[in-house]
């Protein structure tokens, strides 16, 4: 057995061996990525039982990802800028209930190709949903959207603040 360099009392457990796997340099290891993608794989199969409902256990399970988001706000407006890479305009739907905003949709995974080879997936695919409880001063009825570059940002008015009214009384 080898002896380690810095300790010569030591053993030297490092692989003897010197190739370079090219990928390895290029992917980082997540522990817990891979825990999370391990239960994510696992899950249809713990589910699974003998009458056959498993399906629709999975089929209940709609949200699978979340969006990032950034808020801001401006003078005029409420800013909600959310990530949707890959996600068309037409797969967005926004809905204002009960001065909470909604935002769903989902992000379809593409069929792999012939000859193409994943080393690794960690983009999320599936239904999503965020929910945002809108300021008081924030008017429901003036909100509009846009898509750009894969970033949807969601304008939402301010109400005009009714200005207080100065009524002079006389004194009698």
């Amino acid at each position: 057995m080898m002896k380690h360099p810095r300790h010569p009392h030591a053993p030297d457990f490092r692989p003897a061996f010197k190739k370079e796997n090219k990928m390895a340099s290029v992917l980082r290891w997540d522990p817990v990525k891979e825990f999370d993608d391990l239960a994510r794989r696992l899950t249809p199969f713990i589910l699974r039982s003998t009458d056959g409902r498993a399906e629709e256990r999975q089929a209940k399970r709609t949200v699978e990802w979340s969006p990032n988001v950034d808020i801001s706000e401006e003078e005029g407006a409420y800013l909600i800028k959310a990530e949707l890479p890959e996600v068309s305009k037409e797969a967005v739907k926004l809905v204002v209930e009960n001065n909470v905003l909604s935002l769903s949709g989902e992000r379809i995974r593409t069929a792999e190709k012939n000859g193409v080879r994943y080393h690794r997936v960690e983009r999320e695919y599936g239904a999503f949903l965020r929910s945002f409880t809108l300021p008081e001063d924030a008017d429901p009825k003036k909100i509009s959207a846009n898509m750009k570059d894969g970033v949807l940002t969601v304008r939402i008015e301010k109400r005009a603040e009714a200005k207080p009214l100065a009524v002079e009384i006389s004194v009698d």
